[in-house]
């Protein structure tokens, strides 16, 4: 009892913003990726322009066996322990203080995501067009390849599943059990994933017809119409400020609403809801 009594205190007590969290999620993705871009620079012009070089095999086909090793058990881990760890008893938060610190929790993931993706969709893919609109390939697996379409896009898959699951096993709203998937949360995580198996069908075709890199391409058509997924962050953020909405009214406002209630009475009560 003693030991209930505490967690649920201690609960009270956390703050609903771990600020520390945020600024921790966003600090990992600026080191690694700003550790990948060294590396890039330095290993890209030097090792990385001709793969049948041994030098090549050395500092990016054992970048890349390394980078993929690391994602599926990063990804496995994480998954499971979100999995593992989910709690059975999301009723028992329904409209407390707790399911608000949780949507924060929640949206300090989608703030992960989003970088995530910034980084893996929009800067090393602007980087590959240029890559590729200047030297010419000779495998599949060019340096920016490796480090675009086997690293970053891997990562923000990672980083979007984690939110979808803590999502819908530790909000209310999101509850799997009961209310089944969120179909914009599915689109807005899914969409992205498959961009990763249209990599197949890029390399396919570049490989058989010489092409220049344009992205405007024909062949880059699946790229575009995935990415287009991503548009599934709208109605997911609708469903995350319906499920805050009530809550934060009560947060806010909820000693002034107990003050209101013991000047007009229980009976009149009803009517301040």
């Amino acid at each position: 009892m003693a030991s209930t009594t505490a967690g649920v205190a201690a609960q009270a007590e956390a703050p609903l913003l771990n600020k520390k969290a945020l600024i921790g999620a966003l600090a990992f993705y600026t080191v690694l990726y700003g550790w990948v871009r060294w590396y890039e620079q330095v290993y890209g012009w030097s090792a990385g322009l001709d793969s049948f070089a041994p030098e090549f095999e050395t500092y990016w086909m054992n970048f890349l066996y390394t980078e993929i090793v690391v994602e599926i058990l990063v990804a496995a881990a994480l998954w499971g322990y979100l999995w593992r760890t989910r709690p059975r008893d999301l009723d028992r938060i329904r409209g407390t203080r707790e399911e608000l610190r949780r949507s924060m929790t929640h949206l300090i993931w989608l703030v992960a995501y989003a970088y995530a993706v910034y980084w893996g969709a929009s800067y090393f893919t602007e980087q590959d067009g240029t890559w590729h609109q200047t030297i010419v390939r000779d495998t599949d697996f060019t340096p920016s390849h490796i480090i675009e379409f086997y690293g970053a896009y891997p990562v923000y898959i990672v980083t979007g599943f984690a939110a979808f699951i803590y999502a819908h096993t530790r909000l209310p709203y999101f509850d799997y059990t009961k209310r089944g998937l969120s179909l914009p949360y599915l689109i807005f995580v899914v969409g992205p994933f498959m961009i990763v198996p249209n990599v197949g069908l890029n390399e396919w075709g570049h490989t058989f017809w010489f092409m220049e890199e344009l992205f405007v391409a024909p062949l880059h058509y699946g790229f575009v119409f995935f990415g287009w997924f991503a548009l599934g962050l709208l109605g997911t953020f609708l469903q995350v400020l319906a499920a805050c909405a009530d809550l934060i009214g009560k947060e806010l406002c909820g000693e002034v609403y107990d003050q209101a209630v013991a000047r007009v009475g229980p009976d009149q009560a009803r009517w301040l809801d």
